[in-house]
């Protein structure tokens, strides 16, 4: 089922989300809802706070971006991305690389907005599955950019506030609208 996608002003993506401590039917079904509203959103990350639902899960598929690759790897070997496409992510927890990166980021939230954002160039994310088993990768490109950007949501942070102040400004009166429809 798709889900409306909540848009910035609503508390609930400032809202650390509660930990998944057993994996419900009621978590496999917002799971594939996550994954189908994504889809129909032409998105390549979703995070259950975007769907209304303050809880530790986030959805990735970076496989149809051509123009943005990605490279992943699992135990130190290189994997191919679309065994793991879309990855549904339960409690992640990341570590950084040190190497920065600018990037064009959007979000589903944020319609029509696209700033160059800093992020690291590489990630490790240790996450928990809806089989019970655990992934740990390490991840570049998108798909590092993706996983940095979804557990910021988790943790009711937002691309916003990853923004230089010049970008901020430019889209004050357009965050102010979207506040103002969100009440």
């Amino acid at each position: 089922m798709i889900r409306k996608i909540v848009m910035f002003g609503d508390p609930v993506l400032r809202t650390v989300g509660a930990k998944v401590n057993a994996v419900s039917e009621e978590v496999k079904i917002l799971a594939r809802d996550m994954i189908e509203t994504m889809n129909d959103a032409d998105g390549v990350g979703l995070a259950a706070q975007q769907v209304g639902v303050a809880l530790q899960m986030a959805v990735i598929d970076v496989s149809s971006s051509e123009d943005r690759p990605s490279e992943m790897w699992v135990g130190g070997q290189p994997v191919e991305l679309t065994r793991y496409m879309p990855m549904i992510l339960l409690n992640p927890v990341i570590e950084l690389g040190k190497e920065r990166e600018l990037g064009t980021e959007g979000c589903l939230s944020f319609p029509k907005m696209n700033a160059e954002i800093p992020r690291s160039a590489k990630v490790r994310c240790r996450a928990q599955l809806l089989d019970g088993g655990e992934l740990d990768f390490e991840a570049t490109g998108l798909l590092a950019r993706a996983v940095q950007h979804e557990v910021d949501h988790l943790n009711g942070v937002l691309f916003i506030d990853r923004m230089n102040s010049a970008a901020k400004a430019a889209f004050a009166g357009k965050l102010k609208r979207l506040q103002k429809s969100a009440r």
